[in-house]
């Protein structure tokens, strides 16, 4: 038997994200942007709520491009509101395009944002060793900096447990338990042929 995470097991949306996505280091800026926005928009909510709602938001939100969010007007926001697929929160829909008018700053400034997220993790994935769910923060100096940065910088709904769940998505931390066989298959570095 496959032993995994234990959130993983809550069902077959979850089995299959953690299986092949969670902790996966990412540095395409389109799969950045939906984690940040997905992460925001699941604030108070369960990860599962989302994952149900993906390809719904994949859809209203343009394939999550930040340039074509970011000229999202107050009528398309509108019509966001009324979509039963995604979360129909006005806060959260406006904070996406805020969010885009941000991203596509941080890329004009940095070349890309993988190339300014990543520098919070020198580059390379903190490798946890958690034994147990127990372990795993909600939060770490590394996602206050994050969050304190991306904050001034005109972002919202960028919290450092918002910030961390983000981190822990796109792979900057591997929080797999030890028990957990995509520990140490995320873990392992990539091997060129």
């Amino acid at each position: 038997m496959t032993k995994r995470c234990a959130w993983a097991a809550t069902g077959p949306l979850e089995t299959a994200y953690h299986d092949a996505e969670w902790g996966v280091p990412v540095h395409g800026d389109i799969q950045l942007f939906e984690f940040l926005i997905l992460e925001g928009a699941q604030a108070g909510l369960s990860w599962s709520t989302i994952l149900r709602k993906r390809d719904a938001y994949r859809r209203a939100f343009q394939g999550f491009d930040p340039t074509k969010v970011s000229r999202f007007d107050a009528r398309r926001q509108r019509a966001l509101l009324a979509d039963e697929g995604i979360v129909r929160n006005r806060l959260k829909i406006e904070s996406a395009v805020r969010n885009a008018h941000a991203f596509l700053s941080v890329q004009a400034e940095f070349g890309s944002f993988d190339a300014y997220v990543w520098r919070f993790v020198d580059g390379k994935a903190i490798r946890n060793a958690w034994k147990s769910p127990a372990q795993v923060p909600a939060s770490t100096p590394v996602s206050d900096a994050l969050s304190k940065d991306l904050k001034a910088r005109g972002f919202n709904f960028v919290g450092s447990t918002i910030c961390y769940a983000f981190m822990q998505a796109v792979g900057m931390v591997n929080d797999h338990v030890t028990g957990c066989f995509r520990w140490k298959q995320v873990n392992e570095p990539k091997r060129v042929s």
